[in-house]
């Protein structure tokens, strides 16, 4: 079915169809032995062809080799033929477009065969009429190449706009297990220890209770800022996002945080000039240190961790979190194995590298992070 637009385009080559046929009648060679029935029978004939135009969209090959093939015979179809031969340009394979042209080619191979004057009005007649079929193809296959550039950039741009809305989704989903897993296995850890402790003092309840409170008080206030990012229309005029993101300075805080749930940690900082790390490569390790203490959490509650930096500029950042191997798998708290994949891939985006798995009788937890010279962008 025909849309609007089709309707106007068809109804466009009509009249341009129609309008050729006028203008060029009298500078048409007719041949001087037609007799006024035929030079009518000629005109009847242009008007039909104009009027075929609107077959162009269902059968162009066969309009074109009709109108080309009357043509030899009837002289107001030139018209009609080119819009014949631009649509099958446009709209057919290149090699259907060949054999097409092949039949024009052969038309004014054999009709200069016959041995016309070339200086004849006959002869001009031809050259001129051969001279548009070679135009009309010729422009249809340009609109034809131009469709198809235009076809291949859109694609282009869709896979784009497809990968970003991955990227974004794969970051989002990063960003949401970086930032609640962690908070909300403080917050098992606490209700775990209620529910093994039944005789706890008051005050051991009381400050369980809050440490649940606050821990989950927090996790909301994550959850906010997160959702706040992704709701900003824009980021900040730096290009970095609008809320404080955290930086290797907020390690320790990770660690008071465990440490008070009852975790026995061990922090080493042993990383030089710190201050120089770049903000994202902080930010980097700050995740995977979050990820390695929740994880020791999940799998191997109760056991002590050992939290490590090390590294200088122009060597690397090595982050390493390692803690026993469960002893009772029954004792764990249920996980996807989703962090560690995130974790990988905020590693090769840093462009560094993370290794996990047991080593010995421990889980070890190891990053590194390329550490150049560049002094930190603030919080």
């Amino acid at each position: 079915m025909r849309n609007r637009r089709d309707w106007f385009v068809d109804i466009t080559f009509f009249l341009f169809a129609v309008v050729f046929s006028v203008v060029t009648a009298d500078s048409v060679h007719l041949d001087e032995s037609m007799s006024g029935g035929e030079q009518i029978a000629d005109q009847v004939a242009g008007g039909l062809a104009c009027a075929l135009v609107f077959l162009r969209r269902q059968c162009p090959v066969q309009l074109a080799v009709v109108l080309m093939l009357a043509g030899t015979y009837f002289h107001h179809l030139t018209g009609a033929t080119l819009v014949a031969l631009f649509t099958v340009a446009v709209h057919r394979r290149r090699r259907v477009t060949s054999w097409v042209a092949a039949v024009a080619l052969v038309q004014f191979v054999v009709f200069m065969a016959r041995g016309p004057d070339t200086a004849s009005e006959a002869a001009s007649s031809a050259f001129t009429y051969f001279a548009l079929v070679a135009g009309a193809i010729g422009w249809g296959l340009y609109v034809r190449s131009r469709r198809a550039l235009v076809a291949s950039l859109e694609e282009r741009a869709a896979r784009a706009a497809d990968e970003a809305r991955r990227q974004a989704r794969e970051e989002i989903a990063r960003e949401m297990h970086d930032v609640l897993a962690h908070r909300l296995s403080l917050l098992s850890v606490h209700a775990g220890a209620l529910e093994f402790n039944p005789s706890a003092s008051a005050a051991d309840i009381r400050h369980a209770a809050e440490v649940i409170r606050d821990s989950a008080h927090q996790a909301l206030q994550d959850l906010r800022e997160v959702i706040g990012v992704l709701r900003a229309p824009t980021p900040g005029p730096d290009g970095a996002e609008e809320w404080p993101q955290p930086t290797l300075a907020d390690v320790g805080r990770l660690v008071a945080e465990s440490r008070e749930a009852g975790m026995g940690v061990t922090y080493q900082q042993e990383a030089e000039d710190a201050d120089t790390l770049p903000a994202a490569t902080g930010r980097t390790a700050y995740r995977i240190v979050q990820e390695g203490l929740t994880n020791a959490r999940k799998h191997a509650p109760g056991s002590g961790i050992t939290v490590a930096l090390s590294g200088r500029p122009g060597e690397g950042l090595t982050v390493a979190v390692t803690n026993p191997l469960p002893g009772s798998p029954g004792t764990t708290i249920p996980g996807a194995g989703q962090g560690l994949i995130g974790l990988g891939e905020r590693a090769q985006l840093a462009g560094g590298r993370l290794e996990h798995g047991p080593r010995g009788d421990s889980f070890v937890l190891r990053a590194w992070l390329p550490w150049g010279g560049t002094k930190a962008v603030g919080r």
